[in-house]
């Protein structure tokens, strides 16, 4: 093939890697390009284009990033196993091994794509499931081994993202959502911003169609005026950085769309507006010398007035994708917000490719990256390689790739100044179970920069933390695997937590179970047959369904979400008719009596039943059924069985009144904290009173809140419980009460 006869694209990659690599390992991607040409020969895509243009596209951006000829020479071939029938040996005999490992990785990778598409993420069911979580732990598991491997996969991916409305909508939206969820954090956790970006905007185009139409036309609403401001900015503060003798480059850039689009839903749970985004418009400095960076921030906070609370130094303390800025929000001309970020040349393009960008200045002679820190700063890929090992089950493995390495990070440090890197959220026992297993099991305290702290207390970036271990070995606590107290958010560690409990005498983790069932059931006035419950988990035994709840497997909250009634099997009301968080003006709206949604109905006062009790209805002549708990005592005590009519709940978004008793030892500050709590579960007290005994220091707290269910109050009931000084909280009927 001459070099007239090449593709733009084909040519646009071969100006590209003569630009950074010597002239004969130019010419070996040329004759990587040369055999994926003629081994995709008749091939096309479903836009129509000749199949080699993708190959193509995903070697040019990885040249764009100047990677070593290996990488553009498998990224030129990545699909020629899969698609051509091209053996390893053939590779690896026209090339070498090095390129036959990475090309065999990628294959590896695509068809992890070609098993999602059989409807395995629309369907949602077990075995394509579990065969998803297989391979996506074989990509993780290869990208560990060799990073290059991942660079490939962005690349492709992030080309296919760009052609994907040649696709059906359905596949559209499966692989808009697995780019959101594993490849666009991938990218982040490997510092390549400029493909997250791109990725994350694509996704959201086809996966939220809507919403991305709806934030397009409000950045460009004003976009032309924003473009003038940011140039008006940029000039504003360039002419102070000369003056004072600072050699740098300015320039202005605005949000991209999906960040913009998460951060103002952000924004709008704060009651905040469109306008009060601080870095819609960021302006970036790029200096010569970390000294520069340091001398450009006093001159920007000279010239503008700093926001409080909004300055971050990721210089002193870098990301853990090796990230490094100066980050400031600052009042600009007008008054208008501004984020200004400051760094160097080498620190701005690791900030765009990432780790990628090791290869544009310590490439070795072998073509591999080098550097003292490299490694270092990549030790959490062979925390996947540890966790392969550690891990039996396939989507136990992934759920923890994804708490624990795909989400923000938090570096704290032990006493003697090691840093861990946590997720962003992770508490006292999250770190201890990091240092050691046998640590996190008997954590009793923790010491955070000096101070006792509670063990279920977020980490902050910069922490010291002691862990103070029991004596005598204890074992964890139950209520460490509640989500709703918050005790630990790392998969590794609540994975280590049910496996010491699962080492527990079966018998001992049954009547646990059933403690803690009994307990959830009582409290929350419901009446349920052993095997009823169990059918309604999938538990083909009672015994089962209490050795889970006992060794932590399920959550006792999930009980009270199952016992509800399932959405698709009843009524659905309309909306609008009411919202969750306000006294409703009429509970009954949503009731199906006998298949009928629009008959006469209210609710019993004598035992209030919610949303997701079981209930019955009784007939009351010139009143219209009247809705009852089953477990009712009146009820029961009614002679005409002819006036007991089917009652079922419709799906209705709306607030339900249940009284509540709390037994305290009364102290200062009960009350405010009980309120607090309450509030904080987005839940609206109706009523509140409390009665004390002066002589045992004893009170109890009746009050009546407006929730939406059972699965609500089960949560409100948990997060009560942990306020010092209760000791138990029941759900109470009028006649109780009476």
């Amino acid at each position: 093939m001459t070099i007239t006869q090449q593709s733009a694209s084909a040519k646009a990659l071969l100006r590209s890697v003569h630009k950074y690599l010597p002239d004969d390992r130019a010419v070996a991607v040329e004759k990587a390009l040369e055999f994926a040409t003629n081994a995709h020969a008749g091939q096309e895509r479903d836009s129509g284009e000749p199949f080699v243009e993708h190959p193509i596209a995903t070697a040019l951006r990885l040249a764009d990033m100047h990677l070593d000829m290996t990488t553009i020479q498998a990224a030129l071939l990545h699909d020629v196993m899969e698609d051509c029938g091209v053996s390893f040996e053939e590779i690896e005999s026209e090339f070498n091994t090095e390129v036959a490992k990475l090309v065999d990785g990628v294959t590896k990778l695509k068809r992890l794509d070609m098993i999602s598409e059989n409807s395995a993420m629309v369907k949602q069911i077990a075995t394509p499931e579990a065969t998803r979580a297989a391979s996506l732990r074989k990509m993780l598991v290869a990208m560990a081994e060799d990073v290059r491997v991942v660079l490939i996969k962005l690349s492709d991916r992030l080309h296919n993202m760009q052609t994907l409305q040649h696709l059906p909508v359905p596949k559209q939206q499966r692989i808009s959502r697995e780019t959101l969820d594993i490849y666009s954090p991938l990218a982040h956790r490997l510092g390549m911003n400029e493909i997250k970006w791109q990725l994350e905007d694509q996704a959201f185009r086809f996966l939220m169609p809507r919403q991305y139409k709806s934030i397009s036309r409000l950045v460009a609403r004003k976009r032309a005026e924003r473009e003038i401001y940011t140039e008006a900015a940029v000039k504003a503060i360039k002419g102070p950085l000369e003056k004072a003798g600072i050699s740098c480059s300015v320039d202005g850039r605005v949000k991209h769309l999906y960040s913009t689009y998460n951060k103002l839903q952000r924004y709008e749970r704060m009651g905040r507006k469109f306008d009060e985004i601080y870095d819609l418009i960021a302006i970036r400095v790029v200096a010569d010398t970390v000294g520069d960076c340091y001398a450009a921030l006093g001159i920007v906070h000279s010239k503008w007035r700093p926001v409080p609370g909004q300055f971050d130094d990721y210089i002193a303390s870098p990301k853990e994708n090796m990230y490094q800025s100066l980050h400031t929000s600052v009042r600009g001309p007008v008054n208008y917000p501004i984020e200004v970020q400051i760094r160097t040349q080498e620190m701005h393009d690791m900030a765009e490719e990432g780790v990628a960008s090791h290869w544009m200045y310590k490439e070795g002679e072998d073509g591999s990256p080098k550097g003292d820190n490299f490694e270092t700063k990549m030790s959490w890929l062979r925390q996947l390689l540890d966790w392969q090992r550690e891990l039996s089950g396939d989507d136990e493995y992934l759920a923890t790739v994804r708490t624990d390495i795909l989400q923000d990070q938090v570096f704290v440090y032990t006493p003697n100044g090691d840093v861990k890197d946590l997720p962003a959220g992770a508490t006292p026992i999250d770190f201890a179970y990091r240092i050691h297993t046998d640590l996190g099991h008997n954590t009793v305290g923790a010491v955070v920069n000096g101070k006792l702290t509670a063990l279920n207390t977020p980490l902050n970036n910069g922490d010291v933390v002691e862990i103070r271990k029991a004596r005598i070995p204890r074992g964890p606590s139950l209520d460490w695997l509640n989500a709703d107290l918050g005790y630990i958010i790392t998969q590794s560690a609540i994975t280590k937590v049910k496996q010491w409990f699962r080492k527990q005498e079966r018998q001992s983790n049954v009547r646990r179970g059933k403690d803690l069932l009994k307990k959830e059931l009582r409290r929350l006035g419901l009446k349920y047959k052993e095997k009823d419950i169990a059918a309604s988990l999938d538990y083909e035994t009672f015994d089962e369904l209490t050795e889970s709840l006992g060794t932590g497997q399920i959550a006792v909250s999930r009980v009270a979400d199952t016992l509800s009634p399932a959405p698709d099997e009843v009524f659905q009301a309309p909306a609008e008719q009411g919202k969750s968080g306000k006294p409703p003006t009429d509970q009954t709206k949503g009731l199906v009596v006998m298949g009928e949604p629009k008959l006469l109905t209210r609710i019993a006062r004598c035992c209030s039943p919610v949303y997701g009790d079981e209930i019955t209805g009784y007939l009351t002549r010139g009143r219209g059924v009247t809705v009852h708990r089953q477990s009712c005592s009146i009820l029961r005590g009614t002679e005409d069985p002819e006036r007991h009519i089917p009652v079922a709940w419709g799906h209705y978004e709306t607030t339900y009144a249940s009284r509540l008793q709390i037994k305290a030892f009364d102290r200062v500050g009960l009350i405010r904290d009980i309120t607090n709590v309450v509030s904080s579960e987005n839940v609206n007290i109706h009523s509140l009173s409390s009665d004390e005994d002066d002589k045992t220091n004893a009170c109890t707290v009746s009050l009546t809140v407006y929730t939406t269910g059972v699965e609500q109050l089960s949560r409100l009931f948990s997060r009560v419980e942990t306020i010092p000084g209760v000791e138990s909280v029941f759900r109470v009927s009028e006649a109780q009460v009476s």
